[in-house]
């Protein structure tokens, strides 16, 4: 049919329509950064932390790295557990310029490693008089294929979950001694995304791997929850919290091209690592959580869990299985 001119072609109604499909994704994308901006929770307080000591893991990128600047501008000890020593000696002395203070050491830690945790907790035990804030932030994720540990099991989990399973356990006594003390554990809302199957603690050969990064998160809270109930009215409290969607190291092992994609919402709408530290840094100094445990806490406030999340028979559970996988022996202490 020839337009005479009076009604728009088919070709000009066309391209209308797919700008104007365009223009309403990019104002969705532009209003939904706008929103993360603003619900963006800050800790405000400026609590000292003189005479504090204070234990990281992954303290050398991301939102661990920014948890250590802002504590050790405080005036805390810090002690960067760390995989990688090069970064993290780097990181260091980047902190001790920038904050003033020259108490920040960075420790041998690979979360995936039982023999390095030991070690690791055998140097703290020996060296250490105190440990006031232990935070729990080290995580890994990866891709597609899974690893497996040197202990033989699934590296996500074994990092994520095991890891810091056994690195309390075995720093317990020490902090039980300094009491009052904080337990803090850095999980994510993406938990929701899995579930933990009680008869595949050790996932080996799950695909994609990324699965597993959430599952490890669920087991996270189930971990806190129980570890808050065991420990009430020894002065220790312990709390979790989502940091957000935060642009960190923590995507690096997402294969091209698919991280090509990835960079570009993580760039445009993540947190960046200094907003995703705020919550932490809120459960480590803050004096309206001193006596507040076994809570989820999201932008520097409380939050809600998922019923599934809520379940203490699978939480202890989860506790008895793991005792097993990571192979305390008798002589460990107890929790």
């Amino acid at each position: 049919m020839v337009s005479l001119g009076l009604f728009p072609s088919d070709n000009y109604l066309n391209d209308v329509t797919i700008i104007a499909v365009i223009s309403a994704i990019v104002a969705t994308l532009f209003s939904f950064r706008f929103y993360l901006r603003i619900t963006s929770g800050r800790c405000f307080n400026e609590i000292n932390m003189e005479g504090k000591t204070v234990i990281i893991t992954g303290a050398n990128s991301g939102i661990g790295k920014e948890t250590a600047r802002d504590l050790a501008k405080r005036g805390a000890k810090i002690i960067m557990a760390c995989r990688n020593l090069e970064t993290a000696n780097a990181v260091k002395d980047e902190i001790i310029k920038e904050s003033g203070n020259d108490n920040v050491v960075v420790k041998k830690l690979d979360l995936g490693s039982q023999k390095s945790i030991r070690e690791f907790a055998a140097e703290i035990l020996r060296n250490e008089q105190k440990i006031d804030v232990l935070i729990h932030n080290a995580g890994m994720a990866l891709a597609f294929r899974g690893q497996t540990s040197e202990d033989g099991i699934e590296l996500t989990m074994a990092t994520n979950h095991y890891g810091p399973f056994l690195l309390t356990h075995l720093l317990i006594s020490l902090i039980k001694k300094s009491a009052p003390a904080r337990i803090i554990i850095v999980a994510s809302e993406l938990y929701r995304l899995a579930s933990v199957n009680l008869d595949k603690l050790n996932p080996i050969g799950t695909f994609p791997a990324a699965y597993l990064y959430y599952v490890s998160k669920f087991a996270n809270i189930y971990f806190a929850r129980e570890l808050a109930k065991r420990l009430e009215n020894t002065g220790i409290t312990v709390n979790f919290l989502h940091p957000g969607m935060i642009d960190s190291g923590i995507w690096r092992n997402v294969p091209f091209p698919l991280n090509l994609p990835m960079m570009a919402i993580t760039k445009g709408f993540f947190k960046k690592p200094k907003a995703g530290a705020q919550t932490t840094i809120y459960l480590a100094t803050s004096d309206e959580v001193v006596n507040v445990t076994g809570k989820y806490f999201m932008d520097c406030k409380e939050a809600t869990l998922s019923a599934t999340a809520m379940d203490e028979e699978k939480a202890k559970n989860l506790w008895e299985e793991s005792v097993k996988i990571v192979k305390l022996t008798p002589e460990d202490p107890k929790i």
